[in-house]
């Protein structure tokens, strides 16, 4: 994901974007956690570009990719015959960052003889290559992410407390997208017009059915899952719209169930959408149109104010009637 993907406009999703705000100016540690595909490293870029430090380097590391023997090498660089095929100097990942920001993924596989060194980089800001006996010093800010839970690590010796806690100086926990659905619309929209951009075709929207069910899947894989299919969906798209296909691959099952009320004409009812369309359209009957407060239509369908406003802006209630009175009755929960 590019750092242009950083979309949405739920409540955990500013929250997020405060906290950005907030720590971006200063050289403090963050210590970022969240499921896999959630934006770790999204969220890092974002830092480091509103940060003071932008004008130089964000360097990244995967400390899970990269075998524990060499990670050592990676992290502080190492000096000619250091070992078998070391033939000249080579600058490792904190000395390049110097002036920037150091971004370690996966922090939680750092094998534990590593962390040491790594917790005197980061206190001292100094250290000295593999085979060396130098010690450089350098200015780097350290952005950390992982999806384990580190302090359960801490408490079984799986990782070091001094290291976990110099690190977690500013924690940031990212929220699944399940935990965020209101964000998924704006989500899927962005990535249509990004790959329908990179494959030379003009999609015009999503349809209801395929909206309808990116909104209720559960997405375990999170933005990264969101982002995949609907890549998916424009390679298989040949006309106008987001094909059908897209939703294909998703388990079945998992999709928020639709009441369909007693009074709809079942002959009306031929898609999804026709029967959330009607679902919806019942209950703001019931409610006198009113859509906030403990009693309006959002609690009555379980949903956020803000995401049924979008359901009824997406399936075109507006346009079935004029007995809108208000959005809201009672001051939003």
């Amino acid at each position: 994901m590019a750092a242009l993907d950083l979309i949405g406009s739920s409540a955990k999703f500013r929250a997020l974007l405060d906290n950005i705000d907030m720590v971006a100016s200063v050289d403090s540690a963050v210590l970022i956690q969240g499921e896999t595909g959630t934006g770790k490293e999204v969220i890092a870029r974002a830092i480091h570009e509103a940060s003071p430090r932008r004008k130089n380097r964000l360097v990244a590391l995967n400390c899970a990719a990269i075998p524990s023997t060499l990670l050592e090498s990676e992290l502080f660089g190492y000096e000619k015959g250091a070992f078998t095929g070391a033939v000249a100097q080579t600058v490792g990942r904190f000395q390049a960052a110097d002036r920037g920001t150091l971004f370690l993924d996966e922090i939680g596989d750092l094998p534990l003889e590593l962390q040491p060194k790594l917790l005197r980089a980061l206190q001292e800001k100094q250290f000295e290559r593999l085979g060396g006996g130098d010690t450089l010093h350098v200015d780097v800010r350290v952005v950390a992410a992982t999806n384990q839970d580190l302090g359960r690590m801490v408490q079984e010796r799986k990782f070091r407390a001094d290291l976990y806690y110099r690190l977690n100086v500013f924690p940031m926990t990212l929220p699944p997208l399940r935990e965020r659905r209101d964000d998924i619309p704006l989500l899927a929209e962005h990535f249509l017009q990004k790959f329908a951009k990179q494959q030379g075709k003009v999609i015009g929207t999503i349809p209801d059915e395929v909206m309808a069910a990116l909104e209720h899947h559960d997405w375990p894989g999170n933005i990264r899952e969101l982002q995949n299919a609907i890549e998916r969906g424009v390679i298989m798209t040949t006309g106008p719209f987001l094909s059908r296909q897209t939703t294909e691959h998703l388990p079945r099952g998992e999709a928020a169930p639709v009441c369909v009320p007693a009074s709809a004409d079942p002959a009306s009812i031929k898609t999804l959408a026709d029967a959330e369309r009607a679902h919806i359209s019942a209950t703001l009957r019931e409610t006198n149109w009113v859509i906030g407060g403990p009693h309006g239509a959002a609690a009555q369908l379980g949903l956020p104010r803000t995401t049924l406003i979008a359901k009824m802006q997406r399936l075109g209630i507006f346009s079935e009637t004029s007995r809108i009175r208000r959005w809201s009755a009672a001051p939003c929960a």
